[in-house]
């Protein structure tokens, strides 16, 4: 093999990831944004609370709540998840609810009828955020 072919070969092989990546489906992408931006750090911060507050679950898994991306009223996608929580042998569902932004990965929260950055659930004083999470009307036709 000439040196040529292996600079060929390790250049292809360093790509892959990055191929990989791409066809992470829409769902997956959204489970691991949501895990990796909201439930581990999440996980870390309720290591150091106080024992007067809730008790941590033993555990949480998220739910994708529709497959396909959605629309809001600004041309942004987002995918609908929620958060399910087993304290003991029964899980409870949507105990978090929120969406996540494919192009820039942020995630929000809902709390009332507002939605606002997930930051607010690690402590953050972040206010609503209008618009967010919401479905766009359907193109007249």
């Amino acid at each position: 093999m000439s040196p040529r072919s292996v600079f060929f070969c390790a250049f292809v092989l360093s790509s892959v990831p990055s191929l990989v990546w791409a066809d992470e489906s829409l769902v997956q992408w959204a489970k691991r944004r949501v895990e990796e931006g909201l439930l581990k750090p999440l996980a870390e911060q309720e290591e150091s609370r106080f024992a007067r507050s809730r008790p941590p679950p033993r555990e949480r898994r998220v739910r994708v709540t529709q497959a396909t991306a959605i629309s809001d009223k600004a041309g942004r996608s987002f995918v609908p998840f929620a958060v399910d929580v087993r304290f003991g042998s029964e899980w409870k569902e949507n105990d978090i609810v929120g969406c996540a932004y494919r192009g820039s990965g942020e995630l929000f929260v809902k709390r009332g009828d507002a939605y606002r950055p997930a930051s607010f659930l690690l402590g953050k004083n972040v206010g609503p955020v209008p618009g967010v999470c919401e479905a766009a009307p359907p193109p007249r036709s």
